[in-house]
């Protein structure tokens, strides 16, 4: 049990903003960053329900100013590292280049043009949604299970496909990937599904395919273009799954 508890202290650690209480980093641990990474979302997903919860029930004055720190909690909870691969990836992809260019773009560290357009148009749908759902929705369960499913996604595309090249990160969790991991994050995610179920019935079946089907177009677009898996990638596709799940909630919820 402690070595599974110190697996998710460190998954806990690279990939939130959470302080945690153990940091200490095990080369010997680390095939188990992924198979915790859904419980990373179990923790920022219960964090940002809570609050949800909290603005709901003390009907708070300045409630559009709250609902725009409510749609960028999970941002601020995973520490924006997701959030970069997303622009780093729309600027790869957009700029419509040859590989080698795109792969280079994806690389580099200056913010192109293409990723502040997107980053825009990406917080202009969070927060159109988030206002739908805090106006008119006093059940935040969904909240709690979209990291939960997106994270899942994220961790069997690291385990599944063919990492890019140029990435030393997914290469080495490939390599460290067994059967038994990808078990356990699939029941991960069937619990997350069954959670949405019971609490919110057949919309709640909606929002989680939302999130796996945003995941994986998003994904596919992604792995088509430039020819692998990377750590940018699964953050492009897992900030987009989770703002689909977030419109399904809002229309269907």
């Amino acid at each position: 049990m402690q070595r599974y508890i110190k697996g998710f202290c460190m998954s806990l650690g690279m990939f939130s903003s959470i302080p945690v209480p153990r940091r200490s980093w095990d080369d010997n641990r680390k095939n188990l960053l992924l198979p915790c990474f859904p419980l990373v979302g179990a923790v920022i997903g219960a964090l940002w329900r809570g609050l949800a919860e909290w603005i709901a029930w003390g009907r708070l004055d300045n409630l559009v100013v709250m609902v725009a720190v409510l749609a960028l909690i999970p941002f601020f909870l995973s520490g924006f590292l997701h959030l970069e691969g997303y622009m780093d990836t729309c600027d790869a992809i957009l700029s419509r280049r040859p590989l080698e260019e795109k792969l280079r773009i994806l690389k580099d560290p200056h913010t192109g043009a293409f990723a502040v357009i997107m980053l825009a148009v990406l917080f202009l749908l969070q927060f159109s949604a988030m206002c739908d759902i805090c106006f008119d929705r006093w059940d935040y369960a969904p909240f709690a299970a979209i990291p939960v499913l997106s994270r899942c996604c994220s961790a069997l595309s690291f385990m599944c496909l063919k990492p890019l090249p140029q990435s030393e990160y997914a290469k080495i969790y490939a390599q460290d990937a067994k059967p038994a991991h990808k078990v356990f994050v699939m029941i991960i995610a069937l619990s997350a599904i069954a959670f949405l179920f019971w609490r919110t019935g057949f919309s709640g079946s909606f929002i989680a395919a939302a999130v796996i089907l945003g995941y994986a177009s998003a994904m596919w677009a992604a792995y088509r273009d430039l020819g692998g898996v990377s750590g940018d990638l699964a953050g492009f596709a897992l900030v987009i799954s989770e703002l689909c799940g977030l419109m399904v909630f809002a229309v269907t919820g």
